[in-house]
């Protein structure tokens, strides 16, 4: 039983301290609710959301690097390879630095204050001229490199400052047009993978987090209880069984006991009247072959010292005595189980009185704030 309480009472302080970390995190959630009139649930990717979100994003850059060292490869020495090569670090520009700009820049538009909308803003145009001015380099890149033009990286910037939009080739358009997609859906991915007001899904994730750990110790812990008890439980059961089996044993023995004392007191009686018949036939024989007169003692009877048998073995007092201890004893146990029972129900008791206990606390706190 101590070591059953010592375990809840260890439990307690532990979930109390989970309990008001998940509290503060709680009041801070709110409190960004307040501040930021925000009305509803944080969004994040978690999981196998997050997987498949994450997923999108890594073949997009993987979809963008070989279309760009297929259009690439177009007058480049070694080809596919090549173009690949060329094509992967225009790909890492223009998946990452869009998905990158979101979440960092564009997603503050959606903030309350107003330096860190007009920063969302600028974001938000960075990531426009990046998609623009990127895929239309691609595109004169590609025309560039395909004309055997000795620097086609100086001709890519003397056509974007002379005519950027000046495209003959409608596989080079092609060409901009699947770059703009994949720059659109690594940019809206962001969104789909954060919450879009900034720092909100932060905020949720680390109090989910810190309600998942309480939550997960309150099993641990119940589970830990339910052991000591079911261990204690099974130790008296056990102890039970054993009385009884004992007290079966004991009547047994005393059964076993009573019974061999009558039969050795019956053995004893049978040979005293064997001596008395074999003594009888002796001295009927003797008298008929005598010319005196028989001895005295051929009229006594013979006595056999018996060994004497202690009353109390056949008594059976001393039995029902100890039935009664061994009741008494299994009275006890029986008992001793219903007190395991209610202890561990008081323990499970006490850890939902802590989620009772700290939002009493946190609902006085509000109210002083209120008044």
């Amino acid at each position: 039983m101590s070591e059953f309480r010592a375990e809840a009472a260890q439990g307690r302080d532990e979930l109390h301290r989970l309990r008001r970390h998940l509290r503060d995190l709680e009041l801070e959630r709110d409190e960004f609710q307040r501040r930021n009139k925000l009305k509803r649930t944080a969004r994040w990717a978690f999981g196998g959301n997050l997987t498949l979100k994450v997923g999108v994003l890594l073949a997009v850059f993987v979809f963008e690097v070989f279309l760009n060292g297929f259009f690439l490869a177009k007058g480049s020495e070694l080809g596919y390879l090549g173009g690949a090569v060329e094509a992967f670090t225009f790909a890492l520009l223009n998946v990452g630095g869009s998905f990158l700009i979101a979440v960092a820049g564009v997603r503050e538009l959606n903030h309350r204050n107003l330096f860190r909308k007009l920063f969302g803003l600028l974001s938000l145009l960075c990531y426009v001229a990046l998609a623009l001015g990127l895929n239309l380099a691609l595109a004169h890149y590609r025309e560039a490199s395909g004309s055997l033009v000795s620097d086609a990286g100086r001709e890519v910037l003397l056509r974007l400052q002379a005519s950027p939009l000046a495209i003959a080739d409608v596989k080079s358009w092609l060409f901009f047009g699947l770059g703009i997609l994949c720059s659109l859906i690594a940019f809206a991915d962001a969104f789909l993978i954060f919450d879009p007001y900034p720092g909100y899904g932060t905020l949720e994730k680390r109090r989910t987090e810190a309600h998942e750990a309480y939550i997960r110790q309150k099993s641990d812990l119940v589970a830990k209880l339910l052991e000591i008890r079911n261990q204690a439980i099974e130790i008296l059961e056990e102890a039970n069984r054993d009385l009884s089996i004992r007290r079966g044993e004991h009547d047994a023995i005393l059964e076993g006991r009573a019974r061999l004392a009558r039969l050795f007191a019956a053995h004893q009686a049978h040979l005293e009247r064997a001596a008395n018949a074999l003594l009888a036939i002796y001295h009927e024989a003797n008298k008929r072959q005598r010319k005196t007169p028989p001895p005295a003692r051929f009229s006594a009877r013979f006595t056999l010292d018996k060994f004497p048998i202690d009353d109390g073995w056949l008594e059976t007092s001393a039995r029902d005595d100890l039935r009664r201890s061994i009741a008494e004893s299994q009275a006890v146990l029986v008992a001793q189980v219903q007190a395991i029972h209610a202890e561990f129900e008081r323990a499970f008791a006490s850890y939902r009185e802590i989620d009772e206990l700290v939002e009493e606390k946190t609902v006085a706190k509000s109210s002083a704030k209120a008044a």
